[in-house]
């Protein structure tokens, strides 16, 4: 029964309104009623949601590093250049050699693969080393490479010089941290120069297929120099005495000059055109010239259950535990735990002439055994 007054739960209608609750965020007393900070903390929140994506991406394009340079049909040569290659006493290389535009080869290098001497395969070569000295020259920078090299270690990346890049002494250690596809980029505005007896060490799977450096101008091996990676100049190349190269020498527009070099090459297994990834593959008589050349020279690391042993033609410290320094020309081994020490044998040796020198008693006589009695 209505009597005219409406009951709690009825909703009173009204003409031309809506009969539809309205929710209470919608409400402008409830939005009164909501505290500042809450507002504030929904703003910082968002911001720092932008600001860690802002970090992520950051942190994503520095881990990505360096991808690797594809050197298409300048793969297989050892030497490529452009005006001249004049070579002296005897020097070894076991790709292919080439030259274009210039047609002048003298001194009669050993070249183990083949010769293209102004032909359409060395200007194809040439037209390839410089679409990959381009792409290495783009490359974004992870960093500075600095002005000298020496003593310095590399992690996979780009590294720039906006000059000059020289190795003074010693070697620079080139550390792939186990990824056999880690790639090394240096970008040299100017001249790339090795002194003497200096040498680039691989470790951690590094290898020197996937080591590029892209030179402004020219680049100089000093006397006895172990040199690792592709070089690609943009004018000429020289190859001082006795400098041994795993890699190559291409020179864009100038001359490669040699002196009694061993060049090796550098193709991983996975890619025939020198793209990198994959095992890098040798020939028995490369191993035995990279292992005849390695006395001044290249780092190799085997880890196992007694930690890292290095072996290699330069000092080169390895981490882990029982990790060993290789001194130059050094293969080192675990060192065996001594025996026993000088003075301890001494001593055995006195206490045992002390024993033969002192008269031995008569055995005494066996006495009857009789039950319930004791013998001694």
């Amino acid at each position: 029964m209505n009597s005219g007054v409406p009951s709690q739960h009825q909703t009173p209608t009204h003409p031309g309104v809506s009969q539809q609750h309205e929710p209470p965020t919608g409400d402008s007393l409830a939005v009164k009623r909501r505290s500042p900070w809450k507002t504030g903390w929904r703003t910082s929140r968002v911001g720092l949601i932008l600001l860690g994506s802002l970090f992520t991406l950051i942190f994503a394009s520095s881990a990505l590093g360096a991808t690797t340079v594809g050197l298409g049909k300048a793969a297989s040569f050892s030497v490529l250049g452009g005006s001249t290659i004049t070579n002296t006493g005897q020097t070894t290389m076991f790709g292919d050699l080439g030259l274009a535009p210039g047609s002048s080869v003298t001194g009669a290098p050993v070249v183990l693969g083949a010769e293209h001497v102004d032909d359409a395969v060395a200007n194809e070569a040439k037209s390839a080393l410089t679409t990959a000295a381009t792409t290495a020259a783009n490359e974004a920078s992870n960093g500075s490479a600095g002005e000298d090299l020496a003593g310095h270690a590399f992690l996979p990346g780009v590294y720039t010089a906006s000059t000059s890049l020289l190795l003074s002494s010693g070697s620079v250690t080139l550390n792939a941290q186990g990824d056999p596809n880690a790639v090394f980029i240096f970008q040299i505005g100017t001249t790339l120069t090795t002194g003497s007896s200096t040498s680039v060490s691989l470790i951690n799977g590094a290898q020197a297929c996937n080591v590029f450096w892209e030179v402004g101008s020219s680049a100089t091996l000093g006397t006895g120099t172990h040199f690792v990676g592709t070089i690609m100049a943009a004018d000429s190349i020289t190859a001082n005495t006795g400098a041994t190269i795993h890699g190559r020498l291409l020179a864009q527009t100038a001359a490669v000059t040699l002196e009694d070099n061993t060049i090796t090459t550098s193709t991983c297994a996975s890619s025939s055109s020198g793209s990198g990834g994959g095992t890098e593959t040798t020939t028995p008589q490369e191993t035995a010239a990279i292992e005849k050349a390695s006395t001044g020279g290249e780092t190799t690391t085997t880890t196992g259950s007694g930690g890292t042993t290095t072996s290699s033609g330069t000092a080169v410290t390895t981490t882990g535990a029982g990790s060993l320094v290789s001194s130059p020309g050094v293969s080192t081994t675990t060192p065996r735990a001594p025996i026993a020490s000088k003075t301890t044998s001494s001593r055995h040796k006195r206490h045992r002439a002390r024993k033969a020198a002192k008269p031995h008693s008569p055995a005494r006589p066996a006495l009857p055994r009789r039950r319930g009695t004791f013998t001694g």
